[in-house]
Order: structure tokens, then sequence, then C-alpha cells
């Protein structure tokens, strides 16, 4: 029945929220963000304790503040993604700014292929749908499988919409399809800051120990394409920011699990970068770090 009824609400979004005014969708989000604050629900206060691992010093208050700045983030987001299918050619060329650009479109020019791989900061479906446009560059992407097959398949369908080549999580061939694509010189964008398998990195990670996925290291190791972390911010404006990282390099020596050890902590670093710079924009309402996962896995 919840599956049904997230699928539903989904469907609801795509199908009447991309009708409305921005003013309106825009305002929408802000009421549908406050109003979940305010009933202080398991997601809103695993995004309060995650931010207090991000901002140490932050007294009750403060953190009341990120929380709620939080989640009118994360709303903007949905909003912004139920919306995008309706905008303009010219809206999403004008809604992403992003700095460090020449590291990707370098890479590109180079026929490396290219990894850019990101946190839960922004949205990184606008980002995609910009270089699609505005660099006129495919990409292929990872998308977990999400229940019921019907919400995944809208979430599939959305994104190749918007130019994207949607791999399943699960399964198994997706590694092989991202790698062959990378050989082709081509271009794989990769959500990396939580670890969806048994096969995750440990990672230092805002002073403790989190998980985070291996495969854009091994990716990178095994085709010798760029590896580039991207971190994305939202302002006061309707225009999303953000920012290529310069290239974390392979480690000239040393065992493959060594070097992906390393290269997967420099995309962390990267990580904690955007995210301390902007704790609101991080959308992680999932336990991440390994001592918040131990006690529900032991339960």
């Amino acid at each position: 029945m919840n599956e049904r009824l997230s699928d539903a609400l989904y469907g609801l979004g795509w199908s009447t929220v991309k009708k409305l005014p921005e003013p309106v969708a825009v305002r929408l989000g802000q009421t549908l963000a406050d109003t979940a604050w305010k009933r202080r629900g398991k997601g809103v206060l695993r995004l309060e304790a995650n931010l207090a691992r991000v901002v140490p010093d932050a007294g009750p208050e403060r953190l009341a503040e990120l929380s709620r700045a939080g989640m009118r983030s994360y709303l903007r987001y949905w909003m912004e993604s139920f919306r995008l299918p309706a905008w303009s050619e010219t809206r999403i060329k004008e809604g992403f700014e992003p700095e460090g650009l020449h590291h990707l479109t370098d890479g590109l020019a180079a026929g490396k292929g290219v990894i850019l791989a990101l946190p839960h900061l922004g949205n990184w479906d606008l980002a995609g749908a910009w270089v699609t446009r505005n660099l006129g560059v495919p990409f292929t992407t990872v998308a977990e499988r999400l229940k019921p097959e019907t919400l995944y398949d809208r979430f599939v369908a959305y994104r190749e919409g918007l130019g994207m080549e949607v791999l399943p999580h699960t399964g198994g061939s997706a590694f092989g399809t991202l790698a062959r694509r990378l050989r082709a010189g081509g271009l794989v964008c990769l959500v990396a800051d939580r670890d969806l398998s048994a096969s995750g990195v440990e990672v230092k990670f805002f002073g403790d120990t989190a998980r985070m996925p291996a495969g854009p290291a091994i990716l990178a190791q095994q085709t010798g394409a760029l590896l580039l972390p991207v971190t994305l911010w939202f302002d006061a404006t309707p225009v999303m920011k953000g920012r290529v990282h310069p290239p974390v390099e392979v480690p000239e020596t040393g065992t493959r699990a060594g070097k992906t050890s390393l290269m997967t902590q420099a995309l962390a670093d990267a990580f904690a970068e955007g995210i301390a710079d902007h704790p609101e924009d991080w959308h992680m309402l999932q336990r991440l770090w390994l001592a918040d996962l131990e006690p529900r896995e032991q339960s």
C-alpha cells in the first residue's frame, strides 16, 4: 500500500506541479518543507543529526535553522525536478552556473572519458540536463532500483527525457556498460556520497568513518578516465551554482585496493568541502556514518 501511494504521489507531482507557474511552485515547496520540518519526523531528525556532524559547533537553535533551510532546499530540488520536463531549453541553460568547467571540457576534448562524482547537494538532475543542453554531451548514470517497479520506471523515463542514459544499480551489468562508455571517450555521472552496496570504501568524513562507493575510483583506474568531483548549491536566486573540482589523480604506486581507498578519500574530502560551505543544501536524510548504522544493523 505504501509503495503504491508513493508511486501515485510522484506521478501527481510530475503531472501537476510542472503545470504550475514557477512562483507558485516555489511557495508550494516552501510550505511543504516547513510543514514537514515542524512535524519533526524521522527524515527531519536524521537530517538534523547529520548536520550536527557537519557543523559540530552549532547549538540547538542553529541546527534547527539549518534543518529548516535543509528541508526547503530539499523541496526546492523536488519542485524543480517535477517541473524540469516542462522547462524550456533557455530556462535549463540559464538555470545553472558552474565554475571550473574547463576541467570537464578539457577532459572530454582529450577523448579520455570523464567521470563526474557528486554528493546529494543541490539539484543534480538540473546539472545533468544543463550538461546535455549547453555542452551537447549525453551521459550515462546509475539509478537505485526503487519499489514499486512503476516508480523506478517513472524515474528512468524522467531522466531519459532529460537526455541521460540510465542503468539500474542492481543486476551486475552497470559497471561493464559504464566502463565501455568511458573507454569510448564518453561521460559518466554518479552520485557517490552514500554506499548502496556491500563493497564500499571506508573514509574519514567530518571526523568520523563513513562508507562511500568504490565504483568511481575503480572505473578511473580501469579505463584511464578523468575523475572529477562536483559540488552544487543554491542561493537566493533561481540559478543553481556549482563547482567542478580539480581531477582526483590515480596514485602511481600501490595495490588497486590501496589506490581505490586513497582516491575515494580524495572524493570524500572534496564533497566535505562543498557540504561544509553549503550544509543546508546537503539532502542526506538517511544514516551515513558507520557509528549511526551499527545500532540499526544490530536491532
